[in-house]
């Protein structure tokens, strides 16, 4: 038997979540929390196997908690129960330690094969939470790819400017003219498709083209 702690403040979601899993046979529900506190009382006494997580709690957010319940409990697995499917949420809640994350719209079927996972040492993400990273890492994929080459005197000029240097001050530096290094200024705002040296700055920093 799979015992399982349910923590939710809306009545309906815990007794609909439990009514769920009560006809699988297997699975036990030994409890329903409202509050972040209840549960870490309820887990240090009971050490359920499974905890159904809501993210939103009225006394803690669901990361917290999570992160709060590993502190203690390494064993228990720890399901994200929410509406929220955002990226960064997702990301977040499973580098605090949870083991999946579900969308409360989930049929009876996905919450079953979800906690059947975790149970096994898998990490489970539902189909819409698994599109929404799997998305990020092609939005990064994508900058990565995008990141301009630049030559080592481009480079050089780019630290330089960042420093606060002037064109004329560059030259002077690198020994060359102020035409050179204007002409290098112009490529490479040209290469990442900025009209003003803030721009370049600002996108150099963000594609780490610096340093």
């Amino acid at each position: 038997m799979i015992r399982i702690l349910i923590v939710d403040d809306h009545p309906l979601v815990g007794e609909g979540v439990s009514t769920m899993i009560g006809s699988s046979g297997y699975l036990s529900v030994i409890g329903i929390c409202k509050t972040g506190a209840a549960a870490l009382e309820q887990i240090r006494e009971q050490e359920p196997d499974v905890v159904l997580l809501d993210i939103n709690l009225p006394d803690t957010d669901g990361m917290q908690l999570c992160s709060a319940i590993r502190g203690f409990n390494k064993t228990t697995r720890i399901i994200g129960l929410t509406s929220t499917n955002e990226a960064g949420i997702i990301s977040s809640f499973l580098a605090n330690g949870g083991n999946g994350y579900l969308l409360k719209n989930m049929e009876r079927e996905e919450l079953v094969k979800a906690i059947d996972e975790v149970m096994n040492g898998a990490i489970y993400l539902s189909k819409a939470a698994n599109q929404k990273i799997l998305e990020q890492f092609n939005s990064v994929q994508h900058a990565i790819s995008a990141k301009p080459i630049l030559t080592r005197r481009e480079k050089e000029i780019l630290t330089l400017l960042y420093e606060g240097l002037t064109g004329p001050q560059i030259a002077d530096k690198l020994f060359l003219s102020p035409f050179t290094v204007e002409t290098h200024r112009k490529n490479l705002m040209q290469k990442l498709n900025v009209k003003t040296t803030q721009q370049l700055l600002k996108l150099a920093m963000e594609l780490r083209l610096l340093g």
